[in-house]
Order: C-alpha cells, then sequence, then structure tokens
C-alpha cells in the first residue's frame, strides 16, 4: 500500500501510542494516530520497551538519519495477544526498511458442533407430492419409535434424530453447482470422484492430474469462445463486444 512515512514520536497518545517509541512526531504521525483512534487500533510497538537500535525501522541514503516509521497495529480487542514487538536490523533483507517481528499468543476456540455440509433440495417437497407424503410417513415413524423420552432436552434431540435421518432416506441432495462459468459436469463429476478417492493416494493423484488437464483445456475453450463472439460483435454490436470483454 505504500509507505505514510508516519513518526509518532515518544509522547503517549491514550492506549493508542506508548512512551517507548522513537523520534519526533510529524504530521503523517499526527494522522496516523486519529485513524487509529478512530478504528479503535494500537501501535503496539511503541508500548515495549526496547534498546533504540530495536526500534529503528528505516535508514536514510548515507545512513544520516534512522526512524521509526513501521508498526504492528493490532484491535484494542486483542491488545493482550501481542506479547513483544522489536525490530531485526541484522536480517539480510535488501532493503533499507526492517522487519518488526512480533510474538504472539492465540487462543482458538474449540468448535464443539460438527460441521454438516449437507445440502438438502427442501423445494421438491413443495413440487414432488409423492416424496412429500414419503418424508412424512419416515418423520413419523421414526419419532415414534423414540418418543418414550420424558425429558424436554432428550425429546428434542430425538425429533432432531428423525428429521434429519427421514431427509437424508428421503429428500435428495442439492447438486453441486459450478463457481466457474468454463466447468462442465463432466469436470464436477471428476472433482466428486477425486472427493472420494481421498483414503488412496495413488489413485487421489491420478483423478487430480486429469482433473487439471481437464480443467486447463475446458478454460482455454471457453475463453476461445468468448473471443470468437467479441469479434463476431466487433460490427455488429459493440456494445455488447464491450459488455463481454
Amino acid at each position: 500500500m505504500g509507505d505514510f512515512n508516519a513518526k509518532v514520536g515518544t509522547e503517549n497518545v491514550d492506549d493508542i501510542v506508548g512512551k517507548h517509541g522513537l523520534g519526533i512526531r510529524n504530521e503523517r504521525g499526527e494522522k496516523l494516530i486519529e485513524w487509529c483512534q478512530t478504528n479503535n487500533i494500537i501501535e503496539r510497538n511503541t508500548w515495549f520497551q526496547q534498546p533504540p537500535r530495536r526500534k529503528w525501522t528505516w535508514k536514510s541514503p548515507g545512513d544520516e538519519t534512522r526512524n521509526q516509521i513501521d508498526y504492528m497495529m493490532i484491535s484494542k480487542r486483542y491488545r493482550n495477544a501481542l506479547l513483544l514487538a522489536k525490530t531485526d536490523p541484522s536480517a539480510d533483507c535488501y532493503s533499507d526498511h526492517v522487519p518488526v517481528v512480533g510474538k504472539f499468543k492465540l487462543k482458538l476456540k474449540k468448535n464443539s458442533k460438527p460441521f454438516n455440509n449437507i445440502k438438502f433440495d427442501l423445494a421438491i417437497l413443495k413440487t414432488n407430492q409423492t416424496i412429500s407424503e414419503k418424508y412424512q410417513i419416515s418423520v413419523q415413524n421414526k419419532f415414534e419409535a423414540l418418543r418414550d423420552a420424558e425429558e424436554v432436552e432428550q425429546q428434542w434431540e430425538n425429533f432432531k434424530s428423525a428429521i434429519m435421518e427421514a431427509a437424508t432416506e428421503v429428500i435428495p441432495k442439492v447438486k453441486r453447482k459450478a463457481k466457474q462459468k468454463w466447468m462442465t459436469e463432466e469436470l464436477l463429476n471428476l472433482m466428486e470422484e477425486r472427493r472420494c478417492a481421498k483414503g488412496n493416494k495413488e489413485k487421489y493423484e491420478q483423478i487430480h492430474k486429469k482433473v487439471q488437464e481437464k480443467c486447463n483445456m475446458s478454460k482455454e475453450n471457453w475463453i476461445n469462445k468468448k473471443c470468437k463472439e467479441i469479434e463476431q460483435q466487433r460490427k455488429h454490436a459493440p456494445q455488447t463486444m464491450y459488455r463481454n470483454i
């Protein structure tokens, strides 16, 4: 995104800028602080006490001056996740800037609910009377077999289980839709075959190679077809041509 060349200096500003910065604040530094205040962002590396050689991030040509103009910024909400921030002037990265290195501590939240990727074609219950009746009977039979539970939570679990089992048996799944315009039904079937072969490494690699070849071929054919259409529209339908481009 480019450099702000913003120097925030050593003066403390609320909980945005700490007193362990470097240099004298400039006008761009003021603008950066205003932006941080608006967006609840903290310039975290100004809060850690370090020697000057671990603070400067840029040196001018000829090594006349050294400034701190690169910051490790983080949302106020996660400020405690960043335990340490300092520069590494010894890093060989072919630049007049030096990297700012941080030490993070992340606490990941465990997702206790299993991810269910099954999508049923529920619209078919309104259009197909046979499937609708069959589904109702299946749900009723399964729930009747499990309705002896006395506790409300258990009754709910039984009811949910009856609905899901009946849906799996009766309602067809939604067909996988192509995300790319050049994707074909043959490719979608190959991808499904590849997904099913995940446990067999050799078979998976063979199908994966075939999928890549077919994808490249299908994409190229689609682009060539579009190019021919655009060429045909060049004289007779220029507006359509520009829209297609």
